[in-house]
């Protein structure tokens, strides 16, 4: 017998999808609870539970007494866990795919010098990839990885999918990743592979990942289309247990 967790999240996969296909309409109403207990033959319990996880995707609003409705079908990434894309794709409902440019090992420009430690003699690959999102460019992932943990890739084909996953694999362990959020415009190799116009806005995550001894290995520069994806950010309150 599945378990009240495997429940939700079946319950909150199938309506996730439903909402990014846009099977339903910005305001529309979701079922209410009763039939959807009846559809996915559960109990209130893990309906409700795969209700607040759409609620916090920022997916619907939830009103006490009434049926959920539909707030937004944007796909979200949430940066209180990071999830590689590939998984993200998936649990959303959706096909990733990847579109390689280049893979190179090069001197370290000044900014991922600066981000990984290094000096302008050391070396480091550097990856260049056009993400997918159902066959759709999404995404320019810009990720450079420190000489160690880059050469990995050259046996890797950076096409098959998640580099993080691989990377995983090989022992590489990504323990901590600080992320920041900006706006920048389309250079020329954005919007070419992109599909869009040079100046175009794209959401920029500027992150760097850590092992478990605290040494970055990764500093990645990804640029969304924010027409098909967006960010959500958690945060919880601190309590002081003084108080």
């Amino acid at each position: 017998m599945p378990s009240a967790r495997s429940r939700h999240e079946h319950v909150a996969a199938v309506l996730r999808q439903r909402i990014t296909r846009q099977e339903y309409q910005i305001g529309d109403s979701l079922p209410a609870e009763s039939v959807l207990c009846a559809e996915f033959d559960v109990s209130r319990g893990p309906v409700r539970q795969a209700l607040a996880t759409l609620k916090n995707e920022g997916l619907i609003r939830v009103s006490r007494g009434k049926p959920a409705t539909v707030r937004s079908h944007d796909v979200r990434q949430t940066l209180d866990t990071f999830t590689p894309f590939t998984q993200w794709a998936q649990r959303n409902g959706r096909t990733a795919g990847s579109r390689t440019l280049e893979v190179s090992r090069r001197r370290a420009s000044e900014t991922a010098a600066g981000a990984l430690s290094l000096t302008p003699d050391d070396f480091v690959v550097e990856v260049l990839r056009v993400r997918l999102l159902d066959g759709e460019p999404a995404m320019i992932e810009r990720s450079t990885f420190i000489d160690a943990v880059g050469s990995l890739l050259f046996e890797f084909d950076t096409d098959s999918g998640s580099i993080t996953d691989y990377l995983t694999e090989r022992g590489v362990r990504f323990e901590a990743m600080e992320h920041v959020l900006d706006a920048v415009a389309a250079v020329d190799v954005d919007a070419e592979n992109l599909h869009i116009d040079a100046g175009s806005p794209l959401l920029r995550e500027r992150r760097t990942s850590r092992d478990q001894h605290g040494v970055a290995f990764e500093y990645a520069d990804d640029r969304y289309r924010p027409d098909v994806v967006a960010f959500s950010i958690v945060n919880a309150r601190t309590i002081d247990a003084r108080a």
